[in-house]
């Protein structure tokens, strides 16, 4: 039988409302819907009107400050504002709100997000920007991209980077490029079967393993070995929110103890490393120290949780985190479906996760869930563990920048790309895509390694090669590199 609860610090921070809406509407209205729906989640209403702090991961939108209209219509309109650049982690995001909390700065502060791309394709709208600039900036660290990835073009669309570190994988386990598509296949197939019985799924109709992996018009190839439905799909109305309200806030407005969620590990890492730097590209060794430290704190593997989301912008994002973070291979670590399928807001996914983990922690108070976050190309690792349960002491919040540091073998990165023919072996590949139809490899993008033992990254523009790559592989094959063009 259990006993009383746990006395709790008045500081402690506490998530008391779960927001969420896919209204077709500009971005500012989303994120304010889903503010009003997190207090109303809250069971207090009156709430908002607490409010000290608008915290919003920037979205693929341009708005200066969404924050400001969003605190202005929900009634807290002293309230300060942050937004929060594109390369800070959701997870630190998530983070600032605790930690501000906390410490006392605030006592009631919400977090939200929400992306309005299909709105306005639909709608042949721009939202007009009429807010000045926000309160504070949470600025993202230095750029985690090397000058001769930004030279061969692999930076933008980041598929081709997630492709490359997907076929290391592949060849670091010895996989067969058959088996190595049937894997990613039959992991994202698990992942829609979620999303088919989730109703806020965005993308929930059902697909096969060989519909997801087979190649068509309405599956068109990205970056070898994915298609459109590996990739986060972001064309859609999403806005999720948290209210986080310290212990004493919560208490004095009458948020029944129900509705309380609590972070018992708030871990991230600032630091990155670009992928040419990595000695392995099929690993994260950020993500496993996130991992270790936040199984230490708890006492538990994080394979024996029961309620995963895992960050899944495209397959080796999860693949990867799986065995870093000791999960089961063969598992379906979704609560709503994946990014592919339930729907990938640009920046906020974390949250609307949270959203969706909160609900089922409040069902099994007893249950610790985790949710992790992606930033960059696999670059700055994020994980949160959350309870309707409190933790026995505080909370474990750290930015783990330098333990990742320390635990990543890194190789040397050609400062620019050779400027005459140089012979250099691949380390991993992708291939992209073109002809009428978008169907026909067309173009080869490696990562090699030049004879000084320095890597450098390439591209080739011969059908051939892109049809071989496609079919065989390249990793470990000799190539000659000039400028940012190789030629087998």
């Amino acid at each position: 039988m259990a006993g009383p609860p746990l006395p709790l610090d008045p500081a402690t921070p506490v998530v008391v409302g779960l927001g969420k809406t896919a209204l077709a509407a500009p971005v500012a209205e989303l994120m304010t819907a889903a503010v009003r729906e997190a207090a109303a989640d809250a069971g207090v209403p009156r709430l908002l009107g607490s409010i000290q702090c608008v915290v919003v991961p920037q979205g693929s939108w341009s708005l200066s400050d969404p924050a400001r209209t969003v605190a202005e219509q929900v009634g807290a309109p002293t309230a300060r504002t942050v937004r929060c650049e594109v390369g800070v982690s959701q997870q630190e995001v998530i983070t600032y709100a605790l930690a501000a909390v906390a410490g006392g700065t605030y006592d009631a502060v919400a977090v939200v997000g929400a992306e309005a791309r299909a709105w306005a394709r639909d709608s042949g709208s721009e939202e007009v920007d009429t807010s000045g600039p926000p309160d504070d900036v949470l600025a993202r660290p230095p750029d985690f991209v090397a000058p001769v990835e930004v030279a061969a073009g692999i930076v933008w669309p980041p598929v081709q980077q997630y492709a490359m570190i997907e076929n290391a994988l592949g060849a670091r386990e010895g996989r067969d490029i058959g088996a190595q598509r049937a894997d990613i296949a039959a992991l994202w197939a698990r992942l829609n079967e979620v999303a088919v019985k989730n109703p806020d799924a965005a993308f929930g109709r059902p697909r096969s393993a060989q519909d997801i992996a087979t190649p068509a018009p309405g599956n068109r190839p990205l970056a070898f070995p994915y298609n459109k439905w590996h990739a986060s799909q972001w064309t859609l109305n999403q806005a999720s929110a948290l209210l986080v309200c310290s212990a004493a806030k919560a208490a004095e407005v009458g948020v029944p103890r129900d509705r309380w969620l609590f972070p018992h590990v708030a871990l991230h890492c600032s630091g990155a490393v670009s992928l040419t730097a990595r000695a392995d590209l099929a690993r994260w060794p950020a993500m496993e120290v996130l991992g270790r430290v936040a199984r230490e704190h708890l006492g538990r593997d994080l394979g024996d949780l029961e309620l995963v989301e895992l960050y899944s912008c495209f397959p080796a994002a999860v693949r990867v985190q799986q065995r870093e973070l000791g999960l089961d291979p063969a598992g379906t670590p979704t609560l709503i479906g994946g990014m592919s399928f339930a729907g990938g807001p640009f920046n906020h996914y974390v949250l609307m996760s949270l959203v969706a983990l909160g609900g089922r922690l409040r069902a099994a108070p007893g249950e610790l869930g985790l949710v992790t976050t992606v930033s960059g190309m696999l670059s700055k690792p994020g994980l949160g563990v959350w309870s309707a349960t409190p933790p026995a002491g505080p909370p474990l919040v750290r930015d783990l920048a330098p333990e990742a540091a320390e635990a990543t073998a890194v190789v040397p990165v050609a400062a620019a790309p050779p400027t005459t023919p140089t012979p250099a072996l691949v380390t991993s590949f992708t291939v992209t895509y073109g002809g009428e139809l978008g169907l026909d490899p067309v173009r080869t993008v490696v990562v090699a390694e030049l004879p000084d033992g320095q890597r450098t990254a390439a591209t080739c523009d011969d059908a051939g090669t892109a049809r071989l790559a496609a079919t065989e592989g390249v990793i470990g094959r000799p190539v000659e590199v000039k400028d940012t063009t190789f030629s087998l």
